[in-house]
């Protein structure tokens, strides 16, 4: 058998090159898998032109914080409908929902007057407001603001303070003793948030032999707050262990203090969780605030029954064909080049909000352009259909802080503007 023979020098050649075509093609494979998708659809779908021409129609050219009364009360009735059968009171949250008309809505809606509570200014605002209501603490105040609390509205019941610690609820003791009140207080409890609050049963027995042994307070019940729930590895599991540190908790309170723990406020839950205790709980009510507008960092599994209520509206004050980046003008077209949706840009009134572009679908911030509060950059392909005057909807991602960015809120029902919810007072 002989041997084979070597390869010449023009295959040899020919090979090379083959393979370097090869390599070449595998390299534009790659940037052309790297490219980014053109999101663009047009301009906007049905819903949100009606909501355009309604906010025109009432002259309202300037950012706008929108609220949807007709999905408001679906997620009121969903909320109703979820918690069915369940036996579980609602407790408002009002830092989620910062406007008297908007909460008095949600509230009316569910027949309660419970309400939870976060800072100093909004306590004042809704004692004044609904005197009648009952108001728990969402977290612990400053003493101080305890204090200030009784000076300003005098020898009252007042709300039920958090007390997280046995420190906090000497203080507490301490201001009541010094104003002639009996201050009520509920323990926080570390059902797994880790967040602070008493972490065993141990631990909160102490603080209510404490407050049982203390003529200036009265002991309103317990909070144990589970928003980490959906976001673990393992949801089930998480929420077993919620209801049996809970339950170790209320067994507390029916050991030092007798009878049926169910007299107290058993509070428990928030937006992401109030479902699953609708299931199977050991509380006794919910705390509900975010659900009932649903930003988008509620868009949660537990909510799917419920629908967006809020979005922020802006007009665009400056459409260009194309983006250029200061200073990097060059590189402008090998960023259009990999990303389609670079190609327009459009300056909107306002901007850096706490908040996504929704509509028209296919906008973006720009990385490399940076945020701004006066002149927002968002950019499009050619297939995003948008010019001078026309409205750019943003959804918000919470609710909270972002509501006191726009002033009134525009309430929007069936094509029109139909009023406007102030605010309450700027507050942290």
């Amino acid at each position: 058998m002989s041997d084979p023979k070597p390869p010449s020098r023009r295959g040899a050649i020919r090979g090379l090159g083959l393979a370097g075509l090869g390599l070449a093609g595998l390299a534009g494979v790659g940037v052309l898998a790297g490219r980014q998708a053109d999101r663009g659809s047009g301009g906007h779908d049905a819903y949100f032109q009606r909501v355009a021409r309604a906010l025109r129609d009432a002259g309202i050219a300037q950012p706008t914080l929108v609220i949807d009364r007709s999905r408001l009360l679906a997620n009121i009735a969903a909320v109703k409908a979820n918690l069915a059968g369940s036996g579980l009171g609602v407790r408002v949250v009002v830092k989620s929902l910062p406007a008297i008309d908007l909460i008095e809505t949600v509230a009316s809606g569910l027949g309660t007057r419970r309400f939870m509570v976060f800072n100093g200014p909004m306590l004042h605002e809704m004692h004044a407001r609904r005197p009648d209501g009952d108001l728990l603490m969402g977290k612990p105040l400053p003493i101080l603001q305890t204090a200030e609390f009784y000076d300003r509205e005098g020898p009252v019941a007042g709300p039920q303070w958090l007390v997280d610690t046995p420190e906090r609820l000497t203080q507490i003791a301490a201001v009541a003793r010094a104003k002639g009140v009996k201050a009520r207080v509920s323990f926080e409890v570390d059902v797994g948030l880790h967040r602070g609050g008493f972490p065993d049963a141990a631990s909160l027995a102490q603080a209510v032999d404490l407050a049982r042994g203390d003529p200036n307070l009265e002991i309103a019940g317990l909070m144990g707050y589970d928003p980490h729930v959906p976001k673990t590895l393992n949801p089930e599991q998480a929420f077993a262990s919620v209801l049996k540190i809970y339950r170790a908790a209320r067994g507390v309170l029916a050991d030092r203090l007798g009878g049926d723990p169910a007299r107290f406020t058993l509070n428990t839950a928030g937006s992401p969780t109030y479902l699953l205790h609708a299931r199977d709980t050991v509380a006794n009510e919910v705390s509900i605030g975010s659900a009932f507008v649903k930003p988008a960092d509620f868009d949660l599994k537990t909510l799917t029954r419920h629908q967006p209520a809020a979005y922020i509206a802006t007009p665009v004050i400056k459409a260009l064909d194309h983006m250029s980046i200061p200073s990097l003008e060059g590189l402008s077209g090998v960023t259009r080049f990999f990303d389609p949706n670079t190609e327009r840009a459009f300056f909107v009134y306002g901007g850096h909000w706490n908040a996504r572009p929704v509509s028209p679908p296919g906008l973006q911030y720009n990385d490399l352009f940076g945020r701004s509060s006066n002149q927002e950059l968002l950019t499009g392909s050619r297939r995003v259909r948008l010019s001078v005057d026309d409205t750019v909807f943003l959804r918000p991602n919470q609710s909270e802080a972002v509501f006191f960015q726009f002033g009134d809120l525009a309430v929007y029902d069936d094509g029109r503007i139909i009023g406007h919810w102030p605010t309450f007072p700027v507050s942290a």
